[in-house]
């Protein structure tokens, strides 16, 4: 048996490759419906965990057609609904978990200076999960008084509180005690999150006990915009607004202001807010029944972090939807506006300055950027009169103390006109510079769907809805009609920030409702092939034995933008390589590439690894056979294994987290 061991890449001493005789390359179709069946669950909770705001939704098996969102929660801003609550959390101290959401803002905004910087307070912490290359249990982040805390307790914490939170209103809302293991727990990630991203929060999960390593099939990972997409399907005419006709579909005048439908659809949301239960649908929404079989649409899920793009079509009669390109986006969420007003700061009062400020004054800073968020969500293209942003007393004093001078001094003398000093102590930005402040973030947003727009899957889109919380800024909105110029109508549902979290609930009640998804990467592993003279380069020759082996060949699982159907198996068998072998660790390999060669090409990057647990299952077969299944079909690539000899299960596990 040949050992890759000695090819130059280096396995594992002891990592089987599939031998070559053995190659086995054949999709199973299982029944779909068998593999999406569990236990059955008395609700279904989904856990919207944004980078700015979160909140959690849920619905009763017996009652898929109503979805209850959260109470209202403490708290909350001018000019923001909260129906969700900012995603902040504040540790003690001692680094135990102190409050969540608007209480944990307020609480941490109350101490005494000198008290605040030994307590730890995080924000916009998620995206930490996007941005980290090599994400692992122990990734960090950092509190705003500069400590660093574990990602994962974080996380999980924030879980814990909504796990708690939820049991608490189902047990109020029952009568009686509700017991977590009759809910089905949702959480919903960008769709641009890399596997480990996903795993993580699966680890997250098991660490807060929303659910246990021995059940996951009690969590479910939910995507974003596929969540919003299930979610719009539903939607009537009076849900939403059609940007195409200017119009608010609720016997609303058409008015030319882009701006105009969304304040009435706000409106509409606010007087129908009270009753926290949304009615869906059992048929299809009105707009749907425009709709024909293939017919195709985008959804553009616009959040704190993360700009989500998905395209999907239609199969009827059931209303089936099928993944017509991979999953794209970037990091062009809302916080890229804060940062650029950061930016602005730091022209105006020196970044040396803001360095200071935040790690002294942590509080304050808070307040700052949530004196900007309001007048962030003021910002629209029509406006012609100033927006004023109040400056913390905190910052005017520490700005004297540390410059020797005053904060109208530093305004005067920065050449940065369109900001000016007013004396009831706020900065005033003309609304053009609001409007620069949200250029680039808009930008990357109006380049990247142009690109999408320009691929050949994606011709002939009937709709883009756009969704998210960032969907409600005016400008975005003209930005994206712009672009569009009548080539697709665009829907924005009313309660845009809720859409992901009812669609995460409907999910939940039906996973199988998406039949077909494409895979962002290439997967596979390297094994070892027969060398043939002419075909495979001479570096990559190993002699074993006396038999020619070409060594670092890639085996793919599944190319990347490849369809694959809900429960569809990709089957392989290996075979340890001593018969006394107790675990088969096996490297898998990935790439953005759709076609790879070897495992050492460029792009190519080690992402994980394939555990079978052999231990037990020895027999008197000559040669053990252990047949894996990999089903990449879902919102998270799983493993199963079997002893062919014996027929019994292996215990096959796939982890992306790097260690």
């Amino acid at each position: 048996m040949a050992n890759p061991s000695l090819s130059k890449s280096g396995g594992d001493p002891g990592i089987t490759p599939l031998s070559p005789s053995h190659i086995q390359v054949t999709f199973s179709n299982l029944d779909t419906d068998q593999v999406q069946s569990g236990p059955s669950f008395v609700v279904v909770v989904a856990i919207d965990f944004g980078t700015t705001s979160s909140g959690y939704a849920y619905a009763f098996t017996k009652e898929p057609e109503c979805i209850h969102t959260m109470r209202r929660w403490e708290g909350g801003d001018p000019g923001v609904s909260n129906q969700k609550t900012p995603t902040t959390i504040l540790l003690t101290p001692d680094r135990k978990f102190h409050s969540f959401g608007y209480a944990a803002r307020d609480f941490y905004h109350d101490l005494d200076p000198s008290e605040s910087k030994h307590w730890l307070y995080l924000e916009k912490f998620k995206m930490k999960l996007h941005t980290t290359a090599n994400l692992s249990i122990d990734t960090e982040i950092h509190a705003a008084n500069g400590k660093r805390v574990k990602a994962l307790d974080i996380f999980a914490y924030a879980l814990a509180f909504f796990k708690e939170q939820a049991l608490k209103e189902l047990s109020d809302q029952t009568g009686s005690e509700f017991d977590n293991s009759n809910v089905r727990w949702v959480i919903t990630v960008p769709a641009i999150w890399k596997m480990p991203a996903k795993q993580f929060m699966r680890e997250a999960a098991y660490k807060s006990a929303l659910v246990s390593r021995e059940n996951p099939e009690q969590l479910i990972i939910a995507l974003e915009p596929e969540a919003a997409s299930i979610y719009c399907r539903k939607l009537r005419l009076h849900q939403m607004v059609d940007l195409g006709t200017q119009t608010t579909q609720n016997g609303f005048s058409p008015n030319e202001n882009v701006g105009s439908g969304m304040t009435q659809a706000k409106e509409h949301v606010r007087r129908n807010r009270q009753s926290r239960t949304f009615l869906v649908e059992n048929v299809i929404g009105e707009l749907w029944s425009e709709l024909e079989e293939g017919d195709r649409y985008v959804v553009m899920d616009c959040g704190g972090g993360t700009v989500d793009l998905t395209v999907h079509q239609i199969r009827l009669p059931e209303g089936h939807l099928k993944e017509l390109y991979k999953a794209s986006g970037g990091p062009y969420g809302s916080i890229g506006v804060d940062y650029e007003f950061e930016k602005l700061l730091c022209k105006i009062f020196g970044q040396d300055f803001i360095d200071q400020f935040k790690i002294k004054r942590p509080a304050a800073w808070v307040d700052l950027m949530i004196a900007f968020e309001s007048r962030k969500r003021a910002a629209a293209p029509d406006r012609t009169n100033p927006l004023n942003i109040n400056l913390p007393f905190s910052f005017i004093d520490y700005y004297k103390k540390f410059r020797g001078h005053s904060v109208d001094h530093a305004l005067r003398k920065s050449n940065v006109d369109f900001v000016k000093w007013s004396s009831q102590g706020m900065l005033r930005m003309t609304p053009d510079a609001m409007n620069n402040l949200f250029k680039p973030t808009i930008d990357h947003i109006i380049q990247h769907l142009t690109e999408l727009f320009e691929k050949p899957e994606v011709s002939d889109i009937k709709f883009l809805f756009l969704v998210g919380g960032f969907a409600e800024s005016a400008l975005l909105q003209q930005a994206v009609q712009n672009m569009l110029r009548g080539r697709s109508r665009i829907i924005i549902p009313h309660d845009v920030g809720l859409t992901i979290l009812k669609g995460a609930v409907l999910f939940g009640l039906d996973p199988s409702v998406i039949k077909v998804r494409r895979s962002p990467l290439t997967y596979g592993v390297g094994v070892l092939n027969r060398f043939v003279e002419g075909k495979h380069p001479p570096e990559k020759l190993l002699i074993k034995d006396g038999t020619r082996w070409c060594t670092d060949v890639f085996d793919t699982f599944i190319a990347a933008d490849q369809s694959v159907a809900l429960g569809e198996m990709v089957k392989r068998s290996y075979t340890p390589a001593k018969p006394s072998q107790q675990i088969i660790v096996i490297h898998v390999y990935c790439s953005e590439k759709e076609s790879v060669g070897f495992i050492s090409e460029p792009g190519v990057r080690k992402c994980g690894t394939l555990r079978l647990d052999v231990s037990g299952t020895e027999s008197s077969a000559p040669r053990r056979e252990i047949q894996t299944l990999m089903q990449f079909g879902d919102t998270e690539i799983r493993a199963m294994a079997v002893d062919v000899s014996t027929g019994r299960t292996v215990k096959a596990s796939i982890d992306f987290l790097s260690h």
